[in-house]
């Protein structure tokens, strides 16, 4: 007789085939609907002369081969950036061709009611569409590529000491060091940052897409920022793909306090602040020991009547947040969507995509459209930013 353990033993070869089947057949339906659907669009409804159908045909059918190809010759090797750098080119620049020929229906609505017949008709919207996304594409590598601009925000907790008002915490995240070459624009974040007299500098996670050793020459920079209270660190999901203890070693070793599941208090005009840190919402699934949020953890011991600063890099953490008490949780993981319209999508997962929300009586919320970018180096009506946020008591 089979027992129920042994049935479910049994199961589990059988659900992993089947689950990965379901998601290659999800991600091929994504792709097919990036891809086919603009060269449909561009290039065979207009009806250009069979050169252009043919060079269009060929062109996107290139794409659609080298973009999950690149994406699995370089998953997981690092030493591979430059397979990456075509695959995260490659998904930008459909993301926004597929976008803004869908967005072209308007204009094809507008000419058939203003009596433009085809294939003028088509031809004009497929050449617009495409004058279009090549502006954003160039628009948008700029934006991803410049120093973020400063942002200052104002933050009122009823909670904060006299002696802490106007207290200046930066705050910067996603920072994404990666395939990419950034030690230049490192140096020129940190100066920045360096320029703002921060009471108290924030790194709300995603430092880098790689190791420590691989990601050295980018992150290096970071041992330089000051600070006149604290220099506070947590993880965000992209650790956890690379080493999470790694980096949270080498920020402690740079004079960074991390905050893996705890606390710290900084004191200031004899009034003091309680700084807390848990890791990323992803730790507990990466099953590396000792790892996963825990905010019970992170504020053991500390005192309930002093004002409670959060470092916690997904804003839907802000639901732990409020529940243990916490003024104002800093957050980062959405980039604002970083290629309009991928903001409403991450809206379906985080309660906030970028600014300041209340949560409950007490917690307020701050997430950061970041200061770097992830895989397309494109950031497209999404600027980064270096947040400055200024806590006032009233």
């Amino acid at each position: 007789m089979t027992t129920p353990q042994a049935t479910d033993v049994a199961r589990v070869p059988r659900r992993r085939p089947l689950r990965i089947v379901a998601i290659s057949a999800i991600v091929a339906s994504i792709l097919a609907l990036l891809f086919v659907y603009p060269w449909w669009s561009l290039f065979i409804r207009p009806d250009w002369p069979t050169a252009v159908a043919v060079f269009g045909t060929v062109l996107f059918a290139a794409l659609l081969i080298a973009l999950p190809a690149s994406m699995v010759l370089s998953h997981g090797h690092t030493d591979r950036d430059p397979v990456r750098l075509i695959g995260d080119a490659l998904l930008g620049i459909i993301w926004v061709v597929f976008v803004w020929t869908l967005l072209g229906e308007v204009l094809r609505l507008g000419l058939l009611v203003g009596g433009v017949d085809d294939p003028f008709r088509s031809r004009i919207v497929a050449v617009a569409a495409l004058i279009i996304s090549a502006l954003l594409l160039i628009w948008g590598y700029r934006e991803a590529m410049r120093l973020p601009r400063i942002k200052q925000v104002d933050v009122t907790i009823p909670r904060l000491g006299a002696g802490m008002d106007k207290l200046r915490v930066v705050a910067i995240t996603d920072t994404h060091f990666g395939p990419i070459n950034r030690e230049k624009w490192s140096e020129r974040v940190i100066a920045a940052v360096n320029d703002l007299d921060a009471d108290i500098v924030a790194h709300v996670g995603d430092i880098a897409d790689g190791t420590v050793e691989q990601r050295l020459g980018q992150a290096t920079p970071l041992a330089s920022v000051e600070a006149g209270l604290a220099r506070v660190y947590v993880t965000g999901n992209h650790e956890y793909f690379h080493e999470a203890q790694e980096w949270l070693d080498y920020m402690t070793s740079i004079g960074w306090d991390a905050l893996h599941n705890r606390h710290l208090v900084v004191t200031k005009g004899g009034d003091r602040l309680v700084i807390a840190g848990v890791d990323d919402a992803t730790a507990l699934g990466s099953k590396l020991d000792g790892h996963g949020a825990n905010f019970d953890m992170a504020l053991a011991g500390s005192d309930p009547e002093l004002p409670i600063l959060m470092l916690a890099h997904q804003p839907k953490q802000v639901t732990q947040s409020a529940s243990a008490g916490v003024d104002l949780q800093l957050a980062g993981h959405t980039h604002g969507g970083q290629i309009w319209p991928f903001n409403f999508l991450v809206k379906l997962d985080q309660p906030s995509v970028h600014g300041l929300t209340r949560h409950g009586e007490r917690t307020q919320l701050y997430t950061s459209r970041g200061t770097g970018f992830w895989g397309p180096p494109f950031r497209v009506f999404a600027p980064s930013e270096i947040t400055v946020l200024t806590l006032h008591r009233v």
